[in-house]
C-alpha cells in the first residue's frame, strides 16, 4: 500500500509539473504573439517628413555642368543640369527666384529652366527629406535675348516658392505660384506626373495662382507647368510633389484594416490554447490527487484497525 501510494504521489507531482511547464510555455508564446511588432522601415515610394532622430544638414551641394557659363539663348525654356549627392531635392534658382526642382538620381539631375530677359545667374541648391539645405552651387550666368521681347516684364515667368510639396493621399494638395509679366488670358496646362489627364485652365490676370491636385496612390511625382499667354509666349517650371500614405500592396488595395482583421481570430486562438491546455490536465490530475487521498485515508484506517487488534 504505501509502494502505492509513492506511485500515486510520484505521478501527480509529474503531471502538475508538465502542467504548470506548458502553461508558462504557452503563456510566453502568447506575449510574443500579443506584443505589437515594429513598423518596417518605409518602403520605396513611401514618404514622410517626421524625422525620428536629428540629422546634420547635407555637405555636399550639387554643381551645374550645363549650360556653360557666359551661353546665350535665344529661346526659352532651356536644359539646366548637373551633377548631386545622394538622394536629395536639388531646387535651381534664376536670379535669386526657384524655377524648378527634381530629385537627385543616381548622381545627376537635369530639368528644364525659364529664362529672364537679360542676364540669368543660375544656382542650385540641395535640400534632405526633412528640408535641411546643403551648400549653394557654383554660378552659371547666361543670358536671354528674345528679339520680339526684349524688355523685362513682357516675358512670361512662372515660379514658385516651393521647389517640393505635400499632402495626404486623397488630400486635396495646394500649390501657390506666381505669375508675372505676358499679356492675358493666359492658359495653363499641368501635368501632375501620375497618369492622369493634363488639366487645362485659363486665367485672365498675372498674380498669384492656386493650383490644386488630389492624388490616389502614396509617392513622389514630378509636376510639369506650362503657362502661355495671349501673345504666344511659353514659360516652363517642374516641381515634386509628395503624396503620403501607405504603399500599395499586390492586391493594389489602399492601405485598410485587412492585417489587423486577420489578426484578431488568430490571436484568440492563442489566448484560448492555454485554457484548453489546463482543462484537458485538470481531470487527470485530480482523479490522482482523489485517488492519492482515497488511498492515504484507506492506509491509516488499515493501521488503526491493527492496533485495535493489537489491543
Amino acid at each position: 500500500m504505501l509502494h502505492t501510494r509513492k506511485i500515486f504521489n510520484t505521478a501527480f507531482v509529474g503531471l502538475f509539473l508538465i502542467a504548470a511547464a506548458l502553461l508558462v510555455l504557452l503563456s510566453s508564446d502568447t506575449a510574443s504573439a500579443l506584443t505589437p511588432i515594429p513598423e518596417p522601415d518605409p518602403k520605396p515610394g513611401s514618404y514622410g517628413l517626421e524625422a525620428t532622430k536629428t540629422k546634420a544638414p547635407p555637405t555636399t551641394g550639387a554643381r551645374i555642368t550645363t549650360p556653360g557659363n557666359g551661353a546665350s539663348f535665344s529661346s526659352s525654356p532651356i536644359t539646366v543640369s548637373g551633377i548631386c549627392p545622394g538622394n536629395l531635392l536639388v531646387q535651381v534658382y534664376n536670379n535669386g527666384v526657384m524655377v524648378g526642382a527634381v530629385p537627385c538620381n543616381n548622381g545627376s539631375f537635369s530639368l528644364q529652366v525659364s529664362l529672364f530677359a537679360g542676364d540669368n545667374e543660375l544656382t542650385a541648391l540641395v535640400f534632405d527629406e526633412v528640408n535641411q539645405t546643403g551648400p549653394e552651387s557654383n554660378k552659371v550666368t547666361v543670358r536671354y535675348t528674345d528679339t520680339n521681347f526684349t524688355a523685362f516684364g513682357e516675358l512670361v515667368t512662372l515660379t514658385s516658392s516651393y521647389g517640393r510639396r505635400s499632402a495626404a493621399v486623397n488630400t486635396s494638395l495646394s500649390w501657390p505660384l506666381q505669375l508675372s509679366g505676358g499679356a492675358g488670358p493666359y492658359a495653363f496646362s499641368i501635368d501632375w506626373g501620375d497618369g492622369s489627364e493634363p488639366e487645362l485652365r485659363s486665367q485672365a490676370l498675372a498674380g498669384v495662382i492656386t493650383i490644386n491636385h488630389v492624388y490616389k496612390r502614396a509617392g513622389i511625382y514630378k509636376v510639369n507647368i506650362r503657362v502661355t499667354d495671349a501673345n504666344g509666349v511659353t514659360a516652363f517650371l517642374q516641381l515634386i510633389a509628395v503624396s503620403n500614405g501607405k504603399v500599395d500592396g499586390a492586391s493594389g488595395t489602399q492601405g485598410g484594416d485587412s492585417d489587423s482583421e486577420q489578426a484578431a481570430p488568430r490571436t484568440q486562438e492563442i489566448m484560448w490554447a492555454p485554457t484548453a491546455v489546463s482543462l484537458g490536465l485538470l481531470l487527470p490530475t485530480f482523479w490522482l490527487g482523489r485517488m492519492s487521498q482515497l488511498t492515504s485515508i484507506r492506509n491509516k484506517m488499515l493501521k488503526e484497525r491493527d492496533v485495535l487488534q493489537q489491543k
